[in-house]
């Protein structure tokens, strides 16, 4: 896997929380929500790739 790809990912994905909770006052109601289940889905995922990162960080 490319190790990239992934950083570049986990950036995005906090970054696209960041925005969703600093701009929650003027996103609508139904957008606010469904950009929130979108990054928590992101976040959850980019803290898997983290974890899975360092699991297999020894190997080759």
């Amino acid at each position: 896997m490319d190790p990239t790809a992934t950083i570049i990912f986990i950036i995005a994905s906090f970054v696209l929380g960041g925005l969703v909770v600093l701009k929650k006052d003027t996103l609508s109601p139904g957008m606010r929500r469904g950009l929130a289940i979108f990054s928590i889905v992101f976040i959850a995922f980019a803290f898997f790739l983290i974890v899975y990162a360092f699991f297999t960080m020894g190997s080759a």
